[in-house]
């Protein structure tokens, strides 16, 4: 090697030690900090009580009754959401999708507001189903508690509180995710922990106490606060 070759050498490892030395210690020591194992809990009436409870803080009744919900995900993602019909519209960047959620064969997808067919629409429809079903949950988990393939557990907390352990068994694109939920007196949810697949910490913490009533009477989160970062959820809108 020459005498320029190892001074290039040298820039290069420096260069991707200084970058790259700080974002290990970071994650060590998020690593350290917030990493917990899943914790156990008991599946059965007081489970299911618990997450009842929650619903019900919520009024889930205005949630069944809501037919339209819209909003943005970062102010990347928007969507546009019939519920009583299960179809929703998403747009990012030029890019819109109009989803079936009851018949993925009815999947639309469009550039510029030109149809698109073959494995263009095929990338774009799933990118849309990959975005909504993230984002979608972001905005909706409190309502999902009793989803197909969803297990309850209630967790008892080292302060003597207890906590809703939900396990998704199928569904979505990361089957096998837990989430703890951390409620208030009244059963609303503050926060949840999470463990999944996606995130290369267990337990990490997201709030879920920045809250709006929708027209329809929907409650839904308007931001999450994740470790250093901010999920905000814009121009929520739910009517009847």
């Amino acid at each position: 090697m020459t005498k320029k070759s190892k001074k290039i050498f040298k820039i290069i490892s420096g260069t991707v030690i200084f970058l790259t030395l700080p974002s290990f210690l970071f994650f060590g020591f998020l690593f350290f900090k917030y990493n917990e194992d899943l914790p156990t809990g008991v599946q059965g009436k007081e489970a299911d009580a618990l997450a009842y409870k929650m619903l019900e803080a919520l009024d889930y009744d205005a949630f069944k009754s809501t037919n339209y919900i819209e909003w943005s995900f970062k102010n990347r993602h928007h969507y546009k959401w019939d519920k009583e019909n299960n179809v929703c519209q998403v747009y990012w960047k030029d890019f819109k999708v109009n989803l079936d959620l009851n018949d993925e064969t009815n999947h639309k997808a469009f550039v510029h507001s030109f149809k698109v067919e073959s494995d263009m629409a095929k990338g774009l429809i799933e990118k849309a189903v990959k975005y909504f079903n993230n984002d979608s949950f972001w905005l909706l988990a409190p309502y999902k508690v009793f989803d197909e393939g969803a297990e309850r557990r209630v967790v008892k907390l080292n302060n003597g509180n207890k906590a809703l352990l939900v396990t998704y068994t199928s569904g979505g694109l990361t089957p096998g995710d837990s989430y703890l939920w951390l409620l208030d007196s009244l059963g609303k949810p503050t926060s949840f922990k999470m463990w999944t697949s996606l995130l290369p910490i267990d337990g990490v913490e997201a709030t879920w106490n920045n809250w709006t009533t929708t027209e329809s009477g929907a409650q839904l989160p308007t931001f999450h606060n994740l470790l250093v970062f901010g999920i905000e959820i814009n121009h929520v809108k739910g009517t009847l």
